[in-house]
């Protein structure tokens, strides 16, 4: 029996599938060059097809949601927002011995965020808080709601109590268990968003948001979409604001203290999670350090 090149998502996954899958279901793509992009994603692999298109295909069953709520959704969304989302151009299926769908895009310019990129940090939070809160005036009737599509994203935290509890036992000793405990206790004993369902992104991160100049030009990656609790939405105020630009990210949003206690949450599960991995697996001190740091800075804003 011969093994399945694709059966862990990402091996296999190369140009030339890429040129076959399009040239079987869209032959009128199937003379543009096919190019890998400089900076990849876990959830999905990209090409550039040609100088304006993308070409994403998942890296497994879990994503596959994803390809047909992106296609749907995102030009719901994008009239309503203040700058550029995914424009997704076509759908394709399973084939050439790759078993998911898969979807081309327009290209979009811009470099991934970094606060070396930025000359004004607040004012880059004040436009990300504004992204967020545009996405949130959109009307939700008939949005996914939050479930295993967007992985659970957009639902109470405590969803990821189990988690967080072996995380927990596994670092001790290596972050103050305790406080972090605390904080996580907090959060699952606030109570749940009161609001109508709103619009969440799912993932607000450094590496979904494009820049250029030092402003926010696009924001992309929206598998994690959905409608539920936007509490979510809120973890970059610690995974890449702090001192300043936190406040100004949070004025600008201008959610409510038990929002912002979900939020902490969530930042929180996500950051032991990680490291808990880094420790288990001994992936490095590099890595386990940024987490660290991260744990570090929910802790001490925590009130």
């Amino acid at each position: 029996m011969v093994d399945d090149p694709y059966s862990d998502g990402r091996a296999g996954v190369d140009a030339d599938l890429v040129k076959r899958l399009i040239a079987s279901q869209f032959p009128r793509w199937r003379d543009l060059p096919v190019t890998p992009v400089e900076v990849d994603g876990w959830d999905n692999r990209t090409y550039r097809l040609g100088d304006d298109m993308t070409v994403r295909l998942p890296t497994g069953e879990g994503y596959v949601p994803a390809v047909a709520k992106e296609h749907r959704w995102l030009p719901v969304l994008a009239a309503s927002l203040p700058v550029p989302v995914p424009v997704s151009l076509a759908m394709g299926e399973p084939g050439e011995g790759y078993p998911f769908p898969w979807s081309v895009r327009r290209w979009m310019d811009g470099r991934t965020a970094s606060p070396d990129r930025i000359d004004d940090l607040s004012g880059f939070a004040v436009s990300i808080a504004d992204f967020i809160r545009a996405l949130q005036r959109i009307d939700a009737t008939d949005g996914p709601p939050a479930g295993a599509h967007c992985f659970y994203r957009g639902t109470p935290p405590a969803h990821y109590d189990g988690w967080t509890r072996r995380a927990l036992t596994v670092l001790e000793g290596h972050v103050d268990a305790e406080r972090a405990a605390a904080v996580w206790e907090d959060a699952i004993r606030t109570p749940a968003w009161a609001g109508p369902p709103v619009w969440f992104h799912g993932d607000i991160a450094s590496g979904n948001l494009l820049v250029d100049g030092g402003k926010l030009t696009a924001v992309i990656d929206f598998g994690g979409c959905g409608v539920g609790d936007p509490a979510c939405d809120l973890v970059i105020a610690w995974t890449m604001f702090s001192g300043d630009s936190r406040e100004a990210f949070r004025d600008a949003v201008g959610l409510d203290a038990a929002t912002w206690a979900r939020a902490r949450g969530w930042a929180l599960w996500k950051a032991l999670i990680t490291l808990a991995d880094i420790v288990e697996h001994d992936k490095g001190e590099e890595q386990a350090a940024v987490n660290r740091r991260l744990i570090e800075e929910i802790l001490n804003d925590a009130p």
